[in-house]
This record gives C-alpha cells, structure tokens and sequence, in this order.
C-alpha cells in the first residue's frame, strides 16, 4: 500500500523499489495490476488451490469413526496407522486419499498429533521388578 502512494505521488518505479525494500521488476509489475484494477486489485487473495477431497461434514463423519477405536473397525489392535485410517475413510467416504493426505486430514484438519506406542514386553511383571530392585539390585551394586 505504501507503494500506491508513491504511484500517486509520481514516484519513479526505481524510487519506489529503494523505499520499498524490493526490486523494480515487482514495482512494474504492482503498478501495472494497479493501473488496470486500482488499490482493491493489488489486495491479498486467498490462497487458490486444489480444493480439499473431504467436505467438512465428511470430515466430521471420519472423526467419529476414529473416535471408536481401530478394534471397532476390525482391525486387531487399537492402533491408528496411516494405512489404517486411510482405510477407514476410504470405507466411510467412498474417497481414496493418499498417505500424504492422510497425514494432512488426521494432522491439519483433525489436529491429531503422532504418537508411538511404548514398547513393553506381555511377560512384564511389575512387582518382580520391584523386588528386584529393592533386594537383588542394592547387592549386586556394593559388590561382593
């Protein structure tokens, strides 16, 4: 905008380039859309793109089904994977996404975050390794 009001005071495009900070091909450039389409043409747009595959009430309907769980899916664990719940949506939505875009649906639109599972063995047992802790291990540090 600062560069409209030297267009209006007469600047040269080299002049405005200087005070603006950047080159004159882009000051060229501004002043030609500013001619054309006046102040509102030079605005911020919205950004264009490829508009998302899943509409919001999609969206809505995939994280109630993730919110089940993945052992309400049939599947063995209860472990979301990309596959998993590119799966599910897939089945829900009749929509085929990509690992990519299931990442970008589970951690943009969903706000999920990864989380890795702690790996702890089946045969733990927590009260040996108390016991062990509190007898083996305090004689075995002192020595023999």
């Amino acid at each position: 905008m600062r560069a409209v009001e030297l267009f209006e005071e007469g600047a040269s495009n080299a002049e405005i380039a200087r005070a603006v900070g950047v080159c004159a091909e882009s000051v060229r450039r501004w002043r030609r859309v500013w001619e054309e389409g006046g102040v509102s043409a030079l605005r911020r747009r919205a950004a264009t793109g490829r508009p998302p595959k899943l509409d919001d009430a999609q969206v809505e309907t995939v994280r109630a089904a993730l919110a089940r769980g993945a052992q309400a899916h049939g599947f063995e664990a209860d472990l979301w994977t990309l596959e998993r719940v590119g799966a599910v949506v897939e089945q829900i939505t009749g929509v085929a996404l990509s690992r990519a875009s299931v990442w970008r649906l589970l951690t943009g639109r969903l706000g999920w975050s990864l989380q890795r599972p702690e790996r702890r063995a089946v045969e733990r047992d927590e009260s040996e390794i108390a016991r062990w802790i509190a007898h083996e291990w305090p004689r075995i540090k002192k020595g023999p």
